[in-house]
Order: structure tokens, then sequence, then C-alpha cells
């Protein structure tokens, strides 16, 4: 994955994502659209060939875009931790329980 910043202002910025497709971007806008300083985040896909997702994030002036990115990636990362350890959870309790 390779990002490329195509444009930056001071409340917006839009960052090519090489490599990537729906499934990190939508899970990227959606934790972005949480923030409250946050007042767009989307993107688009202009050729399915070339899957190189361009993502726009507008915020409303309190929060640099690049920062509300940043705290998005964190929330990711540690939702994907959280979830990891319940599935370790889980499993070890129905494998123990002889359910498996």
């Amino acid at each position: 994955m390779q990002l490329k910043v195509l444009e930056r202002k001071q409340n917006e910025i839009m960052v090519e994502i090489d490599g990537e497709g729906h499934t990190l971007c939508n899970l990227l806008e959606s934790v972005l659209l949480e923030d409250n300083e946050v007042e767009v985040a989307g993107y688009t896909i202009p050729h399915p060939l070339v899957g190189k997702p361009i993502l726009r994030v507008r915020t409303k002036g309190n929060k640099e875009p690049k920062e509300a990115l940043r705290e998005a990636l964190i929330k990711i990362i540690e939702r994907g931790r959280d979830l990891r350890k319940e599935f370790e959870r889980t499993f070890k309790e129905y494998y123990e329980t002889g359910s498996g």
C-alpha cells in the first residue's frame, strides 16, 4: 500500500491509496464520520481496474484532517485488537467446554 497526498488545504486533504479497495476505505470512512470534528469523509474509486481509491477528509477547523485520519486509523487498530481478543476468548471457552 502506498499513500500519495493529492491535495492539501487548511481543513481538507485528498489522499490516493494505492493497493486498497472498498474494504479498507469503507471502514476508514465510517470511523472518520464518528468524529464530530469531521465534516466530510468519503472516497471514490475512479476506475475499478486501477484500484487507487481517493479519500477526502474535511474537518470543521478545530482539528487538522491528517490528525482526524491518524485518530481514525488508531481506532481501527484498537478495534481489531479487541475483536481478536474476543475471538480468542470465545474459541477458548468453546473448546474448553467440549462443544468443539
